[in-house]
């Protein structure tokens, strides 16, 4: 069943969009991360609050990016960006405590991700997310994080119809988070183990972009804005999540990962776009990629939208700082943008120009 409704606050076009986010999403995120930021700076243990505030510091365009589907929902707008951001800030803080953990725990990193679980099921029982670790004494930061989610979620009128779904996505993040964090010698037999079970969702796609595709917070969020609206029926919900997973999310994390290459290789992180054969196959499979990802997203009401989203995402990755420092990504980036049509130009110079601001 396609979607018929709840598309008609969406942003009419680039120029649209963008006054929206410089008007009311950038100002709006910055203030919920200030806040946010006040509480993370109490937090007791040194660790805990180091990871906390880099979290916020350097990874503030992931609350930037994701908030562009407030702007979709002009009545729910302000729920929406505090939703959107306090989730994508609890996942920026455990991505840093597992990226620089003092333990390979899969035990640990799944007790720690038991939080953005909590954060989606506005009814359920909460846990200890530190019980496998060392340092716990957060001050209440991330169990703030967790309830301010489950309240703001439970407001939204349609949310008992998308949270299946949404749970669906973030367990599949979780799992992900943990494989892929865990011991070097283990992890990749873990990731290949793991795709197993879920390759039929996805049976065209390389394990390593199945694998990208489930670490994408953007169908989680463009089902908060559908949730935002009264009436949304299980049709409508099923085809937004067919639409975003797996290509949408996929073509997200892999550009995150396309830039973030030099950086992996520095820390030891595992890097979904390292097992391309080489800069050629890593240009193929992220055009066949991204062109699936218009297939799928023109299929869904607002069709312009979520286009629009999947230009932003290809001009907020390949404009960013970190791809002039790595000469493969240079040439892979050139490649992708040459004859891009204006649309990704346009969000191109205002991911610059955001950055910069």
């Amino acid at each position: 069943m396609q979607p018929t409704t709840h598309s008609s606050g969406l942003p009419r076009g680039p120029f649209s969009l963008m006054y929206r986010m410089y008007r009311h999403i950038l100002p709006g995120v910055r203030s919920e991360l200030k806040k946010w930021r006040k509480l993370a700076e109490r937090i007791p243990d040194p660790e805990l609050r180091r990871q906390a505030i880099a979290s916020m510091t350097t990874k503030e365009f992931h609350c930037l990016g994701g908030a562009v589907y407030a702007s979709g929902n002009i009545a729910q707008r302000q729920q929406l960006l505090r939703l959107i951001t306090a989730f994508q800030t609890i996942s920026d803080y455990l991505d840093n405590l597992c990226d620089r953990s003092t333990s390979l725990s899969a035990e640990d990193f799944r007790a720690l991700h038991q939080a953005m679980l909590d954060a989606v099921n506005p009814h359920g029982e909460l846990h200890d997310y530190y019980a496998c670790r060392a340092e716990s004494e957060d001050g209440g930061y991330l169990r703030a994080l967790v309830e301010a989610c489950r309240e703001l979620a439970g407001q939204l009128p349609s949310y008992g119809v998308v949270q299946p779904l949404i749970i669906d996505l973030v367990s599949l993040y979780c799992d992900l988070q943990v494989y892929k964090h865990i011991h070097p010698r283990q992890r990749e037999q873990a990731l290949l183990d793991w795709w197993e079970q879920h390759r039929h969702r996805a049976p065209d796609l390389m394990w390593n972009e199945f694998a990208a595709a489930c670490g994408s917070t953007l169908g989680v969020f463009m089902l908060f804005q559908a949730a935002g609206s009264s009436g949304l029926s299980e049709g409508e919900a099923k085809a937004i999540y067919e639409a975003y997973f797996p290509y949408i999310c996929a073509l997200h994390i892999l550009l995150d990962y396309l830039i973030d290459q030099e950086e992996d290789k520095r820390g030891g992180d595992l890097n979904f776009c390292a097992y391309y054969s080489g800069p050629g196959s890593t240009v193929d499979r992220l055009q066949h990629i991204a062109q699936q990802a218009k297939l799928a997203g023109s299929r869904l009401p607002g069709a312009r939208f979520h286009l629009m989203i999947i230009e932003g995402l290809l001009a907020l990755y390949l404009s960013d700082p970190k791809v002039s420092g790595q000469e493969a990504v240079t040439r892979i980036t050139r490649q992708l943008m040459h004859n891009s049509p204006w649309t990704r130009l346009f969000f191109w110079l205002n991911s610059k120009w955001i950055r910069a601001h």
